[in-house]
Order: C-alpha cells, then sequence, then structure tokens
C-alpha cells in the first residue's frame, strides 16, 4: 500500500446486547481492510478482545483503543473526517478528494450505530453514502475502505503473525508462522 496519513475508525456508539458481533465486526473489517487503528465505545470490551486476539494471531500492526469520550474524540481529532451514512454524497462522488486528503492529513471514519448526533453530520468533512439505501455498516466500511485505498490493502503484508491463512481454491488452510530469527 501507498503512503498514507493515519486512518483510523470511530466506532460512534455501541449498544449492548444488540450490537456485540456489529461492532466486532467494524473492527475486524477495519483491520483487515487497511485502517491503521479502531476507537471502540468503553462497553464493547467483547468486541476489543476479539480484534485484539485477531490481530494478535494473524499480524498487525492495528490499535485497538476504547473510551467513553466518542465524541470528545471526533470533537479533537486534528485531520480529516469521513461519516459513513446512506444520508451522504455518493462515495464515488468524493473518493478522490479523501485520497488526496489522506495523503497529507489523518482520516477519521465514523461509523454509526443507533441515530446519530446531528453534530456528527456537522463535524465530518464528508457525509459519504454508500447506494444510499438501508443495508449493512460494515458493508459501507468495506467499499469505503476498499475505495480509499485502491485495492492495495487486499495484497497487505502482515507483522508479527502466528498464524498465516493460505489461499486455496476449495477446503481451508492454515499455518503456523515460523520466525526464521
Amino acid at each position: 500500500m501507498d503512503e498514507y496519513e493515519e486512518t483510523v475508525v470511530l466506532r460512534l456508539s455501541h449498544r449492548p446486547g444488540r450490537d456485540e458481533r456489529m461492532t466486532t465486526h467494524v473492527a475486524l473489517t477495519a483491520r483487515a481492510l487497511g485502517a491503521d487503528r479502531v476507537i471502540l465505545p468503553d462497553k464493547a470490551s467483547d468486541a476489543a478482545q476479539t480484534a485484539t486476539d485477531v490481530t494478535n494471531r494473524f499480524g498487525g500492526p492495528f490499535e485497538i483503543e476504547q473510551t467513553d469520550e466518542l465524541l470528545g474524540r471526533l470533537r479533537r481529532w486534528d485531520g480529516s473526517i469521513a461519516h459513513l451514512t446512506m444520508y451522504g454524497e455518493p462515495v464515488q462522488s468524493v473518493e478522490e478528494d479523501i485520497q488526496e486528503s489522506i495523503q497529507e492529513d489523518p482520516l477519521m471514519i465514523v461509523v454509526g450505530a443507533g441515530k446519530v448526533p446531528f453534530e456528527v453530520y456537522e463535524q465530518a468533512d464528508w457525509n459519504i453514502g454508500v447506494t444510499n439505501q438501508p443495508h449493512s455498516e460494515i458493508a459501507a466500511l468495506a467499499v469505503f475502505l476498499d475505495r480509499l485505498f485502491d485495492g492495495d490493502e487486499l495484497d497487505r503484508s502482515w507483522e508479527s503473525a502466528e498464524k498465516k491463512v493460505i489461499p486455496k481454491k476449495t477446503g481451508k488452510k492454515v499455518e503456523d508462522v515460523i520466525d526464521d530469527n
């Protein structure tokens, strides 16, 4: 992947009992598709632990943070903000601007859960819709990251991995990574 400034995904909220898998998959999608870090709500401890375990086993770099000050982190962010929402501008009409932006400024990608405060729409440099139709925030994040990085994230190499998936036409194969040092 080209060298870009930091890309961070902020999971704006988390409804315990309802969003466990969604928040976990936001973190895993962020990791797998090129983000450097995810910021999760304090009450999403299971999601943070799963993302940490996957990063430890399958490599990084990738950081997982938790905070009870999600809006505060958004307000204090020193960089560009892209808010994924079905009400935003079509991703294909703003992706070039965002790609140019990440050459010099860090990018925070906001992924909501439940009702998103209007402040988020106002803080965002871009409110971005992937199809402008109701669907999964995980799908929106995946499509957005793939377009942001022009697919380069699909060939990313991973550091400090304990395990490696071996691509196969059929079946599953996971091998231990052997450190030659």
